[in-house]
């Protein structure tokens, strides 16, 4: 288990440096008993602990939308896409202060287990292409998880 950690840790990290992200970071599921919410574990880039704090439902904030639907998610400006209030409803968007966001479904077994966030804070824009190129490379990365679909939040 603590090898498993250190080495989704050191992942996030570089990944962080790969792309030069401001932010990535990774939330797993939790117990059956937890009605799978999912919690954001690991994190690069972190302005804040803050993000260990926020605990998503399936269909709430980023990582449940993910969660809910298995599809990969892309918001390139976060503040023409997502308006005024509804900004409370992504939590780690606000806390980070991203303004550019890719996150990815990580599979194993037929079943969504974690979610993978990569964010700019600056006008650097986070494409779909960006994230099918991640999307191919997180298979071997993130064993035993693989990835899946697209979808685009427009």
């Amino acid at each position: 288990m603590m090898e498993r950690q250190a080495k989704y840790q050191a992942e996030v990290n570089q990944l962080k440096e790969r792309y030069q992200f401001d932010l990535v970071s990774l939330a797993l599921t939790q117990s059956v008993e937890d009605q799978f919410v999912l919690k954001w574990k690991y994190a690069a880039g972190n302005l804040n602990d803050r993000y260990k704090r926020i605990t998503l439902y399936s269909g709430k904030g980023i990582a449940g939308i993910v969660f809910k639907t298995g599809k990969s998610l892309v918001i390139e400006n976060i503040q023409k896409e997502i308006h005024g209030k509804d900004l409370f409803n992504y939590p780690i968007v606000m806390s980070e202060s991203l303004q550019s966001i890719g996150a990815i479904p990580l599979w194993d077994n037929h079943r969504v287990e974690g979610v993978l966030l990569v964010g700019y804070r600056n006008n650097q824009v986070i494409t779909t292409s960006l994230i099918e190129q991640i999307q191919s490379e997180i298979v071997d990365i993130f064993s035993p998880f693989t990835g899946r679909e697209m979808l685009s939040c427009e």
